[in-house]
């Protein structure tokens, strides 16, 4: 049985009809056209379709919408400030993370919210936070790098 909801998705209020156990991940790109979360696995173990709700970076493709409750929603789609990149996105880019992209957008949500808790995190500490986003490519030292810039780039941007 459907029924309206409303989600905050990348600041705005955004109303679904659906029903509540359906998948976040399936919610956020087929019903509101954000297409940059992926699917990977389906089963929460690659971290492709990884959004940060309320800060936290959760496998939207085994959270049902309704989970959601009134929290807010960041996709990558709202990460950038207009024409202006996020930190974490112009570190993947100068890094050569994006490769294929498919692993990225996960990738650069876990990477914010491991700097929003950790601002100037030990290499352990970027491998534990991302431990479960699993990259086609293998690029894990770009990413490491990627990572340890955009911590470089937030301080400075915070000074």
């Amino acid at each position: 049985m459907t029924m309206k909801l409303e989600i905050r998705v990348n600041g705005q209020g955004r109303p679904v009809d659906t029903t509540p156990d359906r998948p976040l991940l399936h919610v956020l790109r087929e019903d509101l056209g954000l297409t940059g979360t992926k699917y990977g696995c389906g089963e929460g173990a690659c971290g492709a379709c990884t959004v940060l709700v309320d800060g936290k970076p959760v496998r939207s493709c085994i959270t049902p919408v309704s989970a959601v409750g009134e929290g807010s929603i960041l996709t990558i789609e709202g990460l950038a400030e207009g024409d202006r990149l996020h930190p974490v996105q112009e570190a993947f880019a100068r890094e050569g993370v994006l490769q294929c992209g498919y692993c990225a957008p996960g990738m650069m949500l876990a990477t914010v919210a491991l700097l929003g808790e950790t601002p100037n995190p030990t290499d352990q500490q970027i491998i534990s936070a991302l431990n479960g986003n699993l990259c086609r490519c293998c690029a894990y030292p770009s990413i490491l790098e990627a990572v340890r810039d955009a911590a470089r780039r937030l301080e400075r941007s915070r000074a």
